[in-house]
């Protein structure tokens, strides 16, 4: 059984940044024989760590700090008017939790995301393949959250599971729904079903502050920022 003292790490070449232009970067990944149970998986999200498919990692730049991990206490926070709008917008949306496994409804949608959203990242074009290792693979604990009106498939947001809160892995949407917020929307259900499981925290990634597509989530406050080892309330604006 690994832990943190036996689990052994490795760090990629450096490579083109997919944030910011013009710079470089390094990722840290934990050693793919590892076996991660949920223990250890809360226990290196607590330390600025993410999970895509089997893969943990951490940025690990020699001259960059830019990614920063974030992450809310659910108790302290209280939606603005903005996001009570959104709440209510959508409340005639039933949503589910459901195991993360692969469906061909889920990938269509995914894959029309990311066609119309994401032709400049690395996810595009789409593939079923691409799909399953991103979000199905290695999952330990870990939900698809069903946005459903009338039936109809809207959104799909990934969730992992941990020992003191819920870490949002990635959500995606219908684009011709862009006026439900529907992204928003996720996060807000994401924190009342942390509260619902009287647990602390919800982890929501990296921020980078110069990267424009992450300034979402500066307006979830207060956040909280891992730096220098420790979880400290910043100002995100």
């Amino acid at each position: 059984m690994s832990s943190l003292k036996t689990l052994v790490f490795f760090a990629t070449p450096a490579h083109d940044c997919s944030y910011l232009p013009d710079r470089e970067a390094t990722t840290m990944f934990v050693d793919p024989r590892a076996h991660i149970d949920k223990k250890l998986y809360s226990q290196l999200t607590a330390l600025g760590f993410r999970r895509s498919g089997s893969h943990y990692y951490r940025p690990h730049c020699e001259t960059c700090n830019a990614c920063i991990p974030v992450r809310l206490n659910v108790n302290n926070f209280h939606p603005d008017r903005s996001q009570r709008r959104v709440m209510k917008k959508n409340n005639d949306l039933k949503c589910t939790l459901v195991p993360a496994e692969f469906n061909e409804s889920y990938y269509q949608l995914y894959a029309n995301y990311v066609e119309l959203r994401h032709k400049d990242g690395d996810m595009y074009p789409p593939s079923r393949e691409q799909f399953i290792s991103f979000l199905v693979e290695g999952a330990t604990d870990s939900w698809f959250l069903e946005m459903r009106k009338d039936g109809e498939l809207l959104a799909l947001a990934a969730i992992d599971m941990l020992d003191d809160g819920l870490s949002a892995i990635y959500t995606v949407f219908n684009p011709a729904h862009e006026s439900r917020s529907l992204g928003t929307f996720a996060v807000l259900w994401q924190i009342e079903e942390t509260k619902k499981r009287e647990q602390p925290h919800l982890y929501l990634g990296y921020w980078i502050k110069q990267c424009q597509k992450m300034n979402y989530k500066t307006r979830f406050k207060p956040m909280e920022a891992f730096h220098d080892g420790q979880w400290r309330e910043i100002n995100a604006e």
